[in-house]
C-alpha cells in the first residue's frame, strides 16, 4: 500500500479530476513560464464537457492568480485522453510556450512527453487480515501501524489535514445563500446550527453532525479547500463525524490523529484492494469508503478493539453496497451533500452496532471489499458518475419525473 498522503490529498473541490488537477497543472506550469504577459489554458474532452459544472475554469483562474488569462472550451476536439488542457503563455500577442497535461485520476498529472512516475509501497501488507495480524503479533494499535510505516512526517501531514478539515467546517457554517452551477441548491449547513424545540439528545447528536457534513459538502460544492477523504465527492464524512468528536465530545487533537491515521487504513485498503472512484464502482467506493473509514476512526478514539474497529468498518461498507453515483447534472450536490450527512451519522451507528456484536460477526471485513468492488464492476455505466441514470436523469434541468 501507498502512503496516506496519497489518499488524504489538500485541494479544491468538488472534484480531484476536474479542480484538483487543473490546479497542479496550472503551478506546475508557472514554475517553468511565469512573467508572460497573458495565458490561455483550453480545456478538451470530459475538462470541457463537464468543466463548467465542476469550476474547473473558477479554479483554473484562481490559481494564475491576478494574470491574465483566458480560458477555451473544446468539445470539438478529439484527444489522446480523456481529459486534456493545454496551457499556452503569449508575450505581444504571440505564443511562446506551451504545455500539454492531462488529468489522470486522484488528482494526478501527467505532462505530455514525461513518464508517470508512480509513488512506491510504503506498506508490506496489502489486505486487512495481514494488517490486524501484524498489528496483533506486534502489539501495535491500526494507527501505530501506519506510524511505524509512514515514519514521523506523516505526523505533521495529519495535524494540517486536521486543520483544514476543521477551517472548512468553520468556514461552511458561516457561508449562506446558493451553491454553483445552476440547480439553485441553498446551503443549509448555517440553518443546521440551530436548535429546535424539545429537541432529544439523539436529535441534537444528528443535527450537529450532519450541519458539519453539510458544511464541507458546501464547502466543496462550490470550489473551497477540502482534503480527500477518501474523495472530494465523500470529503464530508470524516470531519463530520471527527468534528463532533472533537467539538461535542471533548477528545484532544492527539486522539482525533490517531483516529485520522486509522481510517486512513481502512481507506488505503480499499483503494489498493478494490477502488474509491465513483465512475468505476458508484458511490459505494467513494460514500461507501468514507463511512467505513470513519466509523474505524471513531472506533479508535473509544478505544475498541481491533476486532471491533473491523467490524465497525465492515458494518459501514456492507451497508452501502450497490450505492449508484447518479450526480444531477454532473453537479457534486443533489444527491451527493445530503449523502455525506447519511454516511456520518451510519458511521457513529455502525461503531454502536460493534460495541455489541462484534464477537459475532461472520462476515470480514476483506471479504466486503471485495464484495463492493465486484457489485460495482456489475452497475451499469448509467449509474457510475456519467448523470444519466438514476436521480440524474429523473431531477433537474430539463429532466422531469413522468408522473402518468
Amino acid at each position: 500500500m501507498k502512503s496516506l498522503k496519497q489518499l488524504y490529498k489538500i485541494g479544491v473541490g468538488p472534484s480531484s479530476s476536474h479542480t484538483m488537477a487543473p490546479v497542479k497543472a496550472v503551478e506546475r506550469f508557472l514554475s517553468e513560464h511565469d512573467g508572460c504577459d497573458s495565458y490561455v489554458v483550453t480545456l478538451y474532452g470530459s475538462l470541457a464537457l463537464t468543466g463548467k459544472g465542476h469550476g474547473t475554469d473558477v479554479a483554473v483562474i484562481k490559481a494564475f492568480g491576478s494574470r491574465s488569462v483566458t480560458i477555451v472550451f473544446d468539445t470539438e476536439t478529439k484527444c489522446a485522453h480523456p481529459n486534456t488542457m493545454d496551457l499556452a503563455g503569449y508575450d505581444d500577442g504571440v505564443e511562446v510556450c506551451k504545455m500539454q497535461v492531462f488529468s489522470i485520476g486522484g488528482g494526478d498529472i501527467l505532462v505530455a512527453g514525461e513518464t508517470f512516475v508512480e509513488s512506491e509501497n510504503i506498506y508490506p501488507h496489502r489486505t486487512f487480515e495481514q494488517i490486524k495480524d501484524y498489528c496483533k503479533h506486534n502489539s501495535l494499535r491500526y494507527w501505530q501501524y501506519a506510524l511505524r510505516f509512514e515514519g514521523d512526517g506523516i505526523t505533521d501531514y495529519i495535524q494540517n489535514v486536521w486543520r483544514i478539515m476543521n477551517q472548512c467546517i468553520d468556514d461552511g457554517l458561516e457561508r449562506e445563500g446558493t451553491l454553483p452551477g445552476g440547480l439553485n441548491v441553498v446551503r443549509r449547513a448555517k440553518k443546521l446550527t440551530q436548535c429546535g424545540s424539545a429537541e432529544s439528545a439523539q436529535t441534537r447528536q444528528d443535527r450537529i453532525v450532519s450541519s458539519y457534513a453539510f458544511a464541507v459538502g458546501e464547502q466543496n460544492a462550490s470550489g473551497g479547500m477540502v482534503v480527500t477523504a477518501p474523495t472530494c465527492g465523500a470529503s464530508g464524512v470524516l470531519p463530520a463525524v471527527f468534528g463532533y468528536a472533537a467539538r461535542q465530545l471533548n477528545f484532544s487533537d492527539e486522539q482525533i490523529y490517531r483516529g485520522l491515521l486509522t481510517a486512513g487504513i481502512i481507506g488505503n485498503v480499499v483503494k489498493t484492494n478494490a477502488s474509491i472512484s465513483g465512475a468505476e464502482c458508484g458511490c459505494q467506493a467513494e460514500i461507501g469508503t468514507a463511512c467505513s473509514m470513519a466509523a474505524a476512526g471513531l472506533a479508535e478514539l473509544y478505544g475498541m478493539t481491533l476486532d471491533e474497529i473491523e467490524y465497525s468498518a465492515e458494518v459501514a461498507l456492507e451497508h452501502h453496497l450497490g450505492l449508484t453515483c447518479d450526480p444531477v447534472c454532473g453537479l457534486v450536490q443533489i444527491p451527493c451533500i445530503e449523502r455525506n450527512a447519511v454516511a456520518a451519522m451510519r458511521a457513529i451507528n455502525a461503531v454502536s452496532l460493534a460495541t455489541f456484536l462484534a464477537d459475532s460477526r461472520k462476515v470480514s471485513f476483506d471479504a466486503v471489499v471485495k464484495a463492493m468492488y465486484e457489485t460495482g464492476r456489475d452497475i451499469p455505466e448509467n449509474y457510475r458518475e456519467t448523470s444519466i441514470g438514476g436521480l440524474a436523469k429523473l431531477v433537474g434541468g430539463s429532466n422531469t419525473i413522468d408522473k402518468k
